[in-house]
């Protein structure tokens, strides 16, 4: 395509003609293809609670940056914050004042950390979380669970979200990398198990526990529809964990801060020995964190053998942007306001699907909600999850893009601090009216 026009003057068909000539597949994220529209969603800017395409439509968005901005696009916060990161002058590569400030905070609000370390992709904070662990124990293997979602690395880039056919045994999944280019040695120190399942988790510690540095896991797995662990699931695996001398770590970069200042942890009364943090950790910014107990937090160096270092850790606009937003959430009326939108917003989406005929299980957890298309009832792990109906799904997120409501094609969902009840009301109608139309076709 000849170019006349500067891209940002582009419609979005032009755009994504121009961006395949210099991006693979035209994006910076594989994920940010959406398969309703065979290419991504091209945003010129957003607002609050609402985001504008490049084609000039205006959307309520129901995706909120995959989570990173639960306080909302562009809040005023946050930007005096990266106001000020500037005037320091783009820091980067040095330790200030802000950084151990910022420490401070989270010690105070999350439950499990008594040291923290700054990273910047949650990709690349659970990676080292398992390093630390495994420094910290001497041993190797890593257990983690089928549909929890820990990023792209090769420690732990397995059986995300597997198709049934090749998934094997519900009581014993198959390990299957989610990529090309994974080595295969890296299949012999992870061991995949189904959640929630107390039974099966403890027979395998009882096997191998000599050899397994870390259980990891989405304590609300999220990235599956926001699944809940069952009644003492989580006790039952934190005394098992404890008893062989196995850390136990939280991936809380989807659910950190999203039921309450302590996240998950603290929400479900279940301390693990590390976590992971980030997605909206920095208001927006690119920023993540892991945290856990100063014992296990020691084997980080230069006290430990276990090397963490980079240029860009806790770069000084994040850094500043994440003391904003830490100080957002800690006040109780943040909280109260949130809450009370997720009483109102669920008990409508479960109406609105109910009146349309439309079955659909919703399952909302804090700021964050899943829709399980053609499901009657709580799927409690990945494999009923993975039954939902995905040619309705596809159906329902193309209706109601139509109709002004921005869903990205994914396993969750969410809204803001920003988002106010008029939003709510008129999302919740657009929602049902692409609901009949699914229904209706």
């Amino acid at each position: 395509m000849a170019v006349t026009r500067e891209p940002s003057t582009l419609a979005a068909d032009d755009l994504f003609a121009f961006a395949q000539r210099y991006l693979p597949g035209g994006v910076t994220a594989a994920a940010r293809i959406h398969p309703v529209l065979d290419r991504p969603f091209f945003v010129d800017r957003a607002k609050g609670s609402r985001v504008w395409d490049v084609d000039g439509a205006e959307f309520i968005d129901l995706n909120m940056s995959y989570g990173a901005s639960i306080l909302g696009h562009g809040h005023p916060s946050i930007r005096r914050a990266i106001e000020g990161a500037l005037d320091l002058g783009v820091l980067c590569g040095f330790e200030t004042a802000h950084q151990s400030e910022v420490a401070r905070k989270i010690t105070e609000t999350v439950p499990c950390a008594e040291l923290v370390r700054f990273t910047m992709t949650g990709t690349e904070t659970t990676w080292h979380a398992v390093r630390t662990a495994r420094a910290f124990t001497g041993r190797s293997k890593v257990v983690k669970f089928e549909g929890h979602f820990h990023g792209f690395n090769d420690a732990l880039g397995y059986s995300m979200w597997p198709e049934l056919s090749v998934a094997g045994p519900p009581d014993d999944p198959t390990v299957l990398p989610a990529s090309e280019g994974m080595p295969e040695s890296g299949l012999g120190d992870i061991v995949v198990l189904p959640w929630n399942d107390p039974e099966r988790l403890e027979r395998c510690l009882a096997e191998q526990g000599h050899e397994i540095a870390a259980v990891i896991m989405e304590p609300i797995a999220y990235n599956a529809g926001a699944i809940l662990p069952v009644p003492g699931y989580l006790q039952a695996v934190r005394e098992s964990t404890r008893q062989h001398g196995v850390v136990l770590i939280f991936d809380e970069i989807l659910s950190g801060f999203r039921t309450g200042p302590g996240g998950a942890q603290e929400y479900l009364g279940v301390t693990p020995d590390l976590c992971t943090l980030g997605k909206c950790l920095g208001g927006g910014m690119p920023l993540s964190a892991f945290a856990g107990r100063r014992e296990v937090m020691d084997a980080v160096a230069p006290l430990g053998a276990a090397v963490h270092s980079g240029t860009y850790n806790a770069h000084l606009t994040s850094i500043l942007a994440a003391g904003a937003f830490l100080d957002e959430v800690a006040q109780e009326t943040f909280w109260e306001d949130l809450r009370s939108k997720e009483e109102f917003f669920y008990g409508g989406l479960r109406r609105a699907f109910e009146q349309a005929g439309l079955p659909v299980w919703v399952q909302g957890v804090g700021a964050r909600f899943g829709l399980h298309f053609g499901l009657h009832e709580e799927p409690t792990n990945y494999r009923q999850a993975a039954g939902f109906d995905a040619d309705m799904a596809m159906a329902f997120y193309r209706a109601a893009l139509k109709r002004g409501v921005y869903f990205h094609y994914a396993r969750h969902h969410g809204f803001s601090g920003m988002h106010t009840p008029e939003d709510l009301v008129e999302a919740l109608v657009s929602i049902e009216a692409a609901a009949r139309e699914v229904r209706e076709s």
